[in-house]
């Protein structure tokens, strides 16, 4: 019987989708348990926007991408979902076409075992559909699906995927199960979910020529903030030794040539003498010739005169802060982890240091339930007055987090019985004075930049 198991990156459905950098860490961490456990592994991603040349796309569009590893997806119109037909917008499937991901599956040998992840909870039909064209291909092949929507809508994957188990949190929770259970074999390395040094490399070697690779410096948040998932997704904080991340830094710049890391910690900043300010000094000295990218947002309170000097010195290029508002009762309702004066110093130390105002993005939220327009007016015109970018990013309203059920009363969708509609961009729990124009508006204010 063949030992390979089939991991896949599904594709993105919706109404529009960009690479920031994106990489299923997860499942390339799923892939090296595998691995250690005598298997052999075999990972499609259907987002990638290389293709490779034994596919052809034929008339679909190859997506501009730019250095560094972000981009556009390839990307193909296809029809709404029933629940969003009311919704004026061109709906997409991002990734490889249906036809490719098809060819790879017939040309490939029969797998053991299907491994799926899965990201938004809006996301879902990509999955299904993926799930759906596996099952078709190999039909006594058992899937197992994991991920950010498994976990936060276990019920609604369990009950409508088509996979033959679902298993939400952690992967490392589930080897045992994977192997002992699904594949009657007998466990050869168990990982420890809260020791991540101990933890092997994730399979970027799957990878045929990547460009960036996201790095784990922590898993989980010490803060909680009322509209994350973080800690339904991983309770508690762990942290990796800040030299070991290094190493592996130096590991796949050896290996594999890679030059560009994201960083998509929750925490990266958070008491940076354990982490952040070794993991810098060290990243200097050994002058690895590296960019990074921060998509997910720094915290702000932790920006000093030597932290930001160390982040330019060390080629962090792509900087993200999460203010989320400037209106301070509503910062003190988010957990009052920044406030207006924070963001001025960290600001203007960053600017102090050698980034320019266009290099330093500023996340405000938009569209939370009882949110004016004003306010994020406000914001915006506030953060241009410091002389950096303001970046909205619209509020989705998360399953099991503190303001669910606010955002259930808030809005106008069923949010608690179709995921579709927790898809930031309808605005789901917006205020009557956030309307169609005006959001329009205020997203052109962002960029007169």
């Amino acid at each position: 019987m063949s030992q390979r198991i089939l991991l896949i990156n599904p594709w993105i459905y919706d109404f529009s989708a960009y690479d920031f950098w994106m990489k299923p860490l997860g499942l390339f961490y799923m892939a090296s348990y595998l691995r250690k456990n005598g298997l052999e592994v075999q990972f499609i991603d259907c987002l990638d926007s290389g293709v490779t040349d034994i596919c052809s796309l034929g008339e679909v569009k190859r997506p501009t991408r730019k250095q560094g590893g972000q981009g556009k997806f390839i990307k193909e119109k296809i029809a709404r979902p029933e629940a969003l037909a009311g919704i004026p917008k061109p709906y997409h499937r991002y990734g490889i076409p249906h036809h490719v991901l098809s060819k790879i599956l017939k040309g490939s040998e029969k797998p053991r075992l299907i491994l799926i992840t899965s990201m938004m909870t809006y996301w879902y039909p990509g999955v299904f559909d993926v799930i759906s064209v596996v099952k078709d291909i190999f039909p006594d092949v058992q899937v197992v699906l994991g991920g950010i929507y498994a976990t936060l809508c276990y019920d609604h994957a369990r009950k409508n995927a088509g996979a033959d188990h679902v298993l939400p949190g952690p992967g490392e929770r589930h080897i045992s199960y994977i192997i002992n259970d699904i594949l009657g074999e007998k466990i050869r390395y168990v990982p420890d979910e809260h020791d991540l040094d101990q933890l092997p490399y994730p399979a970027f070697d799957l990878l045929p020529a990547p460009e960036q690779v996201p790095l784990l410096t922590s898993r989980g948040c010490p803060f909680r903030c009322p509209y994350c998932a973080s800690k339904l997704l991983s309770n508690g904080f762990d942290r990796r030794a800040p030299f070991k991340v290094v190493n592996e830094m130096a590991h796949w710049q050896k290996i594999l040539g890679v030059r560009n890391f994201s960083f998509y910690d929750d925490a990266l900043l958070s008491n940076p003498q354990e982490m952040a300010i070794p993991m810098l000094k060290e990243i200097i000295r050994r002058e690895m010739d590296c960019h990074f990218h921060c998509p997910n947002g720094l915290h702000l309170r932790e920006i000093t005169p030597e932290i930001a000097n160390l982040l330019y010195k060390a080629g962090f290029k792509t900087i993200r802060f999460g203010l989320e508002t400037t209106h301070w009762k509503r910062q003190q309702e988010l957990g009052g982890k920044v406030d207006n004066s924070a963001f001025e110093r960290a600001a203007a130390y960053m600017q102090e240091a050698g980034y320019s105002g266009k290099d330093i993005g500023v996340y405000l939220l938009c569209g939370m339930p009882d949110q004016t327009a004003q306010e994020i007016r406000e914001s915006i015109l506030y953060v241009h007055s410091r002389g950096v970018k303001p970046i909205l990013a619209e509020y989705s309203p998360i399953p099991g987090t503190q303001l669910w059920n606010e955002a259930r009363c808030a809005s106008s969708y069923p949010l608690a019985e179709e995921p579709l509609y927790h898809n930031n961009s309808l605005l789901p729990c917006a205020s009557a004075s956030l309307t169609t124009e005006t959001y329009q508006e205020l997203k052109g204010l962002t960029r007169q930049f």
